[in-house]
């Protein structure tokens, strides 16, 4: 099953959004470039393949684009079982194999940055380069950000929305377009029953560092100085258990660099994975 959208953030790229059975599950995902080259992108908690929007413009000449919403997530199917980040993470791998990629760089956002360091931790034959973009599994309390975005996220008022995607970002006004979005997506069926189940299964996961250490896919780990959500701290234990990892903050901005500050973030992505990242310090300036 295939439609073509519009991107009103692409300018004059259109977007091919397509579904694909994985495991029996129907998943959706979007389809854009023409590159021989895959860059997979996996959103985080309670979002979907549209948080990777005004940042398609800026990768889709060098790679084709794959971005998936996860199973549980967006407009994929959302069935009642454990979401645990084995299940996420194996979940990937199934969606990869159900499109025919064989080798590929990911991309992954918050909880997806955790997704994508499992798989990187399992599979490393699969994988080229990864990039963790403020990736949950290290931080163990919670935050005001993330407590205000769990509330909205069982509770999807409108001014619940405003408030957590507010918190979420440095600076600049939330389109109300993305605050309707969120409550669409937060009352479809099951959506909150996978949201709680995911953070189980988030909180779940200790031996996630022991995990981080077998990673040997070249690893960037890219944070907004300024996240409220998951605080630029727990970059550290990232840091320090993956080998072949290089880190990278940027200034100015909050818990999604993607969203905020989107051709910055492709220029740290592109220097990442078109040659080995160099730099003389770990701040983008």
């Amino acid at each position: 099953m295939e439609k073509v959208i519009l991107c009103r953030n692409c300018e004059q790229t259109s977007l091919k959004e397509r579904f694909v059975s994985v495991a029996g599950y129907n998943t959706r995902y979007l389809d854009d470039g023409d590159s021989d080259e895959t860059l997979v992108l996996i959103h985080g908690l309670g979002a979907s393949a549209e948080r990777w929007l005004r940042v398609i413009p800026h990768l889709r000449s060098k790679y084709r684009l794959i971005i998936p919403d996860l199973i549980g997530f967006g407009h994929s199917d959302k069935p009642s079982v454990d979401y645990t980040m084995d299940f996420l993470s194996n979940f990937v791998f199934r969606f990869l194999g159900a499109l025919g990629i064989e080798r590929t760089s990911l991309i992954g956002s918050s909880l997806g940055g955790q997704i994508v360091a499992e798989c990187a931790s399992t599979q490393s034959g699969v994988i080229d380069k990864i990039v963790l973009v403020s990736p949950s599994g290290m931080m163990k309390r919670s935050t005001p950000a993330l407590d205000a975005y769990m509330l909205a996220a069982l509770y999807p008022t409108p001014d619940n929305a405003h408030m957590a995607l507010r918190m979420m970002v440095e600076k600049g006004e939330v389109e109300q377009r993305l605050v309707n979005d969120f409550i669409t997506r937060m009352n479809l069926p099951n959506a909150k029953f996978a949201i709680l189940s995911t953070v189980l299964g988030i909180k779940n996961d200790t031996d996630f560092e022991d995990k981080l250490r077998k990673i040997t896919s070249p690893t960037l780990i890219l944070w907004g100085k300024q996240d409220k959500v998951i605080p630029v701290e727990y970059a550290s234990p990232f840091m320090s258990a993956i080998t072949e990892s290089r880190f990278v903050e940027i200034p100015g901005c909050g818990h999604v660099p993607h969203v905020e500050q989107p051709e910055k973030f492709a220029d740290i992505i592109l220097n990442f994975l078109d040659r080995e990242l160099v730099m003389s310090t770990n701040y983008y300036q």
